[in-house]
């Protein structure tokens, strides 16, 4: 508050009101000048007229300074909070868009925007709501003190919400990161049903490709009766070739069934190219047996057949088929997310490979059977035409397929031993997390505990308290680099596709949510104790009463929660000697005292509002009352005043201030320019408005 009387002199604005002076010439004027001076000084009555002008103007210029610095206040709150609740309603509906992107790579730079939101963009808007808080308590104190009427924010801007405004955010920000990671999950698993629907499909069509021209060839028209005997064979073991597909079929329409069931965006293409492998499947199932049909219609003999060559034939393509299952196994893509389940593949692929040499003497059986019959029919001088008329595949065939089959295992051995590398290191990712999340998480909750502690012990002054929750709360600042760390640990398991974590309970989320409480309740609990020194001070409370008022309220604060209930606070004054007892006249004075200490019918009271209430008739405060009789000092006595009255008694700003806001004097004895000082004095205290 400025105060405009140095070292306690009068402050010398021109002379009082009253008086209309003699007529005359600035010579006279001077002529007279010390006549004057002479009998003024003789004039009792003239000099405590000065004094009450004095007092009157110093008071009004307190009263003033109170109300622009408070106005300033909440003109700062007002913006503070405009401001604050505009960012709020801009973010919660990016928060609120849960469309997912169709790819991956969309999805991560949605997943990387959030971070930046989380580490950047909310920090300094969680420490902005924290201050507003802080900034709205400060200015109800300071209104308290200076008795003034509460002030009430705009609508909309009230603390409370702010507090749901926010509450809003929170709940549009829960669960966000686990939905940007399980659709970039789904994205991963979609990528991956794609892809193996494609190998599969053209592995397929490979297959069957020339196979419908193939049935559908009539050359058993025109063929010996030998010929068609070969020709059945043959189609005996093309029948057992297909039935081996039927499988590598079932499993391409469940696999475009399952990318249909997840809305991949490319199924329209999926289901086409599978409706076409269908459609052809059966129509290779309706040829099939048309040519069986045709061929068996011929069929006159059997005993031409060459046994060593069917043999091999029946032989050969189930073995074929195993080496094609082999080499699509071997080449199969995979995805894990656990030590586990890259050791159950290593585990499978160790049983295969335990396969392996009853699968070579298999091949070496199937080639022998073709030697023999290569062998008697030289000795036999038997001249073959051409290939095995049973089976397409040949022995260079097989071969080539066997040494395909030997080349995968390796690269299988090795892409599988990189996964297991990769799960350890993911493993050692998940413990390093949690070595640090279990010493920050239990760390905060501590801290929380402690600052509640302070707040209701009374371990020395108030700048004491004071002085040792700053302490903490620079403590707390200090540990702030553990947390970096956390983050950074948590972006590698994010990176990593890490998404369980099972040797710890705490999650980031967590640390972060208890981070941001932790910041809030050590700059509330400072923003108390300020507000009680303030409350002191402006007061008068000596450190004695202050450790009385502290012990009578913990006193009756039965589960230390830093507030009293209705039955508590009646206990609390009825020791305080308040006449409050359960009676019609003690009933009414309770409620009285409830008015004042929770006007808000929160049905608490806090220690704040219990300091006010034991001090605030102790003290005395500026009144309107007060301020209309100083008024009415500056103005002569008279029901209005003047600009010019104003200009004369008062500094020019409050002079200015004053005139700005006081509404023209309607009284039957209004003069030109007259100025309402009654409605302008209720109204700084809430009684009428400006």
């Amino acid at each position: 508050m400025v105060d405009y009387h140095a070292a306690n002199q009068p402050y010398q604005y021109g002379p009082s009101s009253g008086g209309n002076g003699g007529g005359g010439g600035v010579g006279d004027y001077m002529a007279q000048e010390d006549d004057w001076d002479r009998d003024l000084l003789l004039d009792p009555a003239w000099e405590k007229q000065q004094r009450k002008a004095e007092t009157a103007a110093n008071r009004i210029c307190k009263v003033l300074a109170v109300n622009q610095e408070n106005e300033h206040l909440m003109e700062d709150y007002e913006k503070l909070a405009s401001d604050l609740l505009v960012w709020i309603r801009r973010t919660i509906p990016w928060l609120e868009d849960r469309v997912p992107q169709k790819t991956i790579q969309e999805m991560q730079q949605k997943l990387e925007d959030f971070r930046d939101y989380r580490r950047v963009h909310k920090p300094p808007k969680v420490q902005e709501k924290c201050q507003l808080e802080i900034n709205f308590n400060t200015l109800q104190t300071k209104l308290r003190l200076s008795n003034r009427p509460a002030f009430m924010p705009s609508e909309g801007k009230m603390v409370s919400d702010i507090n749901n405004s926010w509450q809003h955010l929170e709940q549009a920000e829960k669960g966000f990161e686990e939905w940007l990671l399980n659709v970039i999950r789904r994205l991963e698993r979609l990528d991956h049903l794609a892809e193996k629907f494609g190998q599969k499909a053209s592995i397929h069509e490979a297959w069957t490709d020339g196979k419908e021209a193939m049935l559908k060839q009539k050359d058993y028209e025109t063929a010996t009766l030998s010929d068609i005997k070969a020709l059945i064979r043959k189609h005996e073991a093309f029948e057992s070739d297909l039935a081996a597909h039927q499988d590598r079929v079932e499993q391409i329409a469940a696999i475009a069934q399952e990318l249909n069931e997840l809305d991949y965006y490319d199924s329209p293409s999926v289901n086409t190219r599978c409706q076409k492998i269908c459609d052809q499947w059966d129509a290779l199932g309706s040829l099939t047996h048309s040519r069986r049909e045709a061929l068996e219609k011929t069929e006159k003999q059997l005993e031409t057949i060459d046994q060593l060559h069917l043999e091999y034939a029946k032989r050969a393509a189930p073995f074929n088929n195993w080496m094609e299952s082999a080499m699509e196994d071997l080449q199969d893509m995979f995805i894990v997310h656990t030590i586990e389940e890259i050791e159950g593949l290593i585990a499978a692929h160790d049983q295969f490979k335990s396969t392996l040499p009853d699968a070579d003497k298999e091949r070496e059986a199937i080639l022998a059977i073709h030697g023999e019959a290569q062998r008697i029919a030289e000795s036999n001088h038997i001249k073959l035409l051409g290939s095995n008329p049973y089976t397409t595949v040949t022995p260079q065939i097989i071969n080539s397929k066997w040494e395909k089959v030997q080349q995968l295992v390796p690269k299988r051995d090795d892409a599988l031993l990189e996964e297991q590398s990769k799960q350890q290191s993911n493993e050692r990712l998940r413990r390093q997390f949690a070595s640090q999340a279990n010493i920050v998480g239990p760390w905060i909750q501590t801290k929380m505990e402690e600052i509640g502690r302070i707040s209701i012990e009374m371990n020395g002054t108030l700048e004491d308290q004071l002085n040792h929750l700053k302490q903490y709360e620079q403590s707390i600042v200090d540990y702030k680099p553990n947390l970096d760390l956390l983050e950074q640990q948590h972006q590698l398991i994010q990176e990593a596709l890490i998404f369980d974590n099972k040797h710890t309970n705490y999650t980031m989320e967590h640390i972060r949510v208890g981070w941001e409480q932790l910041l809030t309740t050590i700059a509330r609990t400072i923003n108390e104790v300020e507000n009680q020194i303030l409350t002191r001070d402006a007061k008068g409370i000596s450190q004695e009463q202050m450790q009385e008022f502290r012990a009578s309220f913990n006193h009756f604060d039965k589960d230390h929660g830093g507030a009293l209930g209705p039955e508590e606070f009646k206990a609390c004054l009825i020791s305080l000697g308040y006449d409050v007892e359960n009676d019609r006249q003690g009933d009414a004075e309770f409620n009285r005292i409830m008015s004042v200490v929770d006007p808000n019918n929160s049905g608490i009271v806090t220690f704040q509002a219990f300091i006010d209430f034991m001090s605030r008739e102790t003290t005395d405060t500026d009144t309107a009352d007060q301020v209309i009789a100083s008024f009415k000092v500056l103005a002569g006595d008279k029901n209005f005043i003047t600009a010019e009255e104003l200009r004369r008694e008062l500094p020019p700003d409050q002079a200015e201030y004053c005139i700005a806001r006081m509404a023209p004097y309607q009284g039957p004895d209004a003069a030109p320019g007259a100025l309402d000082y009654k409605s302008f004095s209720t109204a700084l205290y809430g009684e009428s408005d400006l």
